[in-house]
């Protein structure tokens, strides 16, 4: 048999092979690796990988570790476990639920906008959900929300944070995305390519979360509207009417502040993404400081748990390398390619293939595990196919931001559950989650019909 063909059937098997072992169960990192090197054995015993091929490895983890926009990582993620520790969001959800009490949905329409503001400050999904979860659901509950409504606009809007900036699945797409894109042009004679940079990433996903946010208020106030007895009115009492302006400006002003500082510095090209989170990191102390909530025992429960998620992650993309190596000289690129260059439909067609299948991994896979294991070996195929990288990174953000919603492993509905009460059904949690998962396709649909959505403010900020 031609050896070609035996290495891309070994790689199409091995795709199949990780996902059959991860609906087992195993972890994610050690079976991207462990599978690999398995199938890259096999290869090597029937003549189409070499294994000295691995000894690239090194320099790419180096390359990871020296990466200074991937520092951005951890202190994003400082940033915002270290504002949830200081409760501003409870206080932002304490304050937005008096401010529209008054208005049938108005609770739901608060979470959704304090979901929008902690995502830009915050852009921890796990911490925006777990505190909307243990403030909200049970005011919504009481006040006789609908608990399907209830857990679907938490978990929703909790999940913002994956593509409102500075997004962490947005650093790790504009690195990738820049690497790759610089390469398919030097292919294809282009030796000047145009930079594509996270800050780009940031400017072309502002108005696509502006859009969910629309679409997510849309629908609560459509339930309002036509189902007012799902989501009554909270009036507030006279007796805390009198300080609710100070209450608001102080609730909203410190977030606002601090969103400013990081978003407008990296948009106004005046700080790297780097810089502009380590000014967010220190940013989130000093707001602690002023609330009173800063001390070393929650300093050390910060720093412990920026370095579990970020180990995390990294160790995710360790294993992706091995994936990556082993998939590539086995001529996986090759089938991929003839897959979507081959297509019906062309260029738009092989987009929304990619768009598709990403889908369907957010059933049983994060959204960390998907870009490393989809993008490297999907990116340079439609790139080369004069896709725009920064309407293409986007597009999956927003695509993979319903990995967090769909079951069975959507993490969202795994963090609601762990603080919603007792008597609350699982099965609410994930009915609720259905309008919001067909406003993400929505969503989709309308960013991949009017690209403009995502492209217009980069080409606006780089004049």
């Amino acid at each position: 048999m031609d050896p070609i063909l035996i290495g891309e059937i070994l790689a199409g098997l091995m795709f199949f092979g990780i996902i059959g072992f991860l609906l087992l169960g195993f972890p994610v990192a050690f079976t991207l690796a462990g599978v690999s090197l398995m199938f890259g054995g096999v290869g090597y015993w029937l003549g189409v990988f070499d294994p000295s091929n691995f000894g690239a490895l090194p320099n790419r983890y180096i390359g990871f570790m020296t990466n200074e926009v991937l520092v951005a990582v951890p202190l994003f993620i400082f940033m915002g476990v270290m504002l949830e520790r200081s409760r501003i969001a409870e206080q932002l959800l304490l304050t937005m639920g008096k401010l529209f009490g008054n208005l049938r949905g108005g609770l739901g329409i608060s979470v959704i906008l304090v979901g929008a503001m902690l995502a830009a400050s915050t852009g921890v999904v796990g911490a925006t959900v777990v505190t909307m979860g243990l403030i909200s659901l049970p005011a919504m509950l009481r006040a006789g929300y609908d608990p399907k409504l209830s857990t679907g606009v938490i978990c929703a809007s909790g999940t913002l944070g994956q593509i409102v900036p500075p997004s962490t699945v947005l650093i790790f797409m504009g690195d990738m995305l820049s690497g790759i894109n610089s390469q398919v042009q030097m292919e294809k004679g282009n030796f000047a390519p145009t930079a594509v940079s996270v800050g780009d990433l940031f400017a072309g996903a502002l108005l696509p979360g502006f859009l969910l946010v629309g679409l997510y208020l849309a629908y609560t106030i459509f339930k309002a509207l036509t189902d007012p007895e799902s989501c009554p009115a909270t009036p507030v009492p006279e007796s805390e009417r009198g300080d609710l302006l100070r209450e608001v400006f102080s609730a909203l002003l410190p977030p606002l502040l601090l969103i400013l500082a990081v978003l407008g510095s990296i948009l106004g090209g005046i700080a790297t993404p780097t810089e502009a989170a380590s000014v967010g990191a220190v940013g989130a102390m000093v707001l602690a400081a002023l609330r009173w909530r800063l001390s070393f025992t929650i300093l050390r429960e910060t720093v412990v748990a920026t370095a579990t998620i970020t180990s995390m992650v990294f160790v995710v993309l360790l294993g992706a390398s091995v994936f990556s190596v082993v998939f590539r000289l086995m001529g996986g690129d090759n089938l991929v390619h003839e897959f979507l260059a081959n297509l019906p439909g062309g260029t738009l067609a092989a987009v929304a293939m990619v768009m598709l299948i990403m889908f369907f991994l957010g059933f049983i896979l994060d959204t960390f595990e998907i870009i490393f294991i989809v993008i490297p070996i999907t990116a340079p195929v439609l790139l080369a196919m004069d896709v725009d990288p920064v309407w293409l990174g986007v597009l999956v953000g927003v695509n993979l931001q319903t990995s967090f919603l769909t079951p069975p492993f959507g993490f969202a509905l795994f963090y609601l559950r762990g603080v919603a009460p007792p008597e609350l059904p699982t099965s609410a949690i994930y009915k609720g989650i259905l309008p919001f998962v067909a406003l993400q396709i929505a969503a989709i649909a309308i960013l991949f019909i009017f690209p403009g959505i995502v492209t217009w403010l980069p080409r606006l900020i780089a004049g």
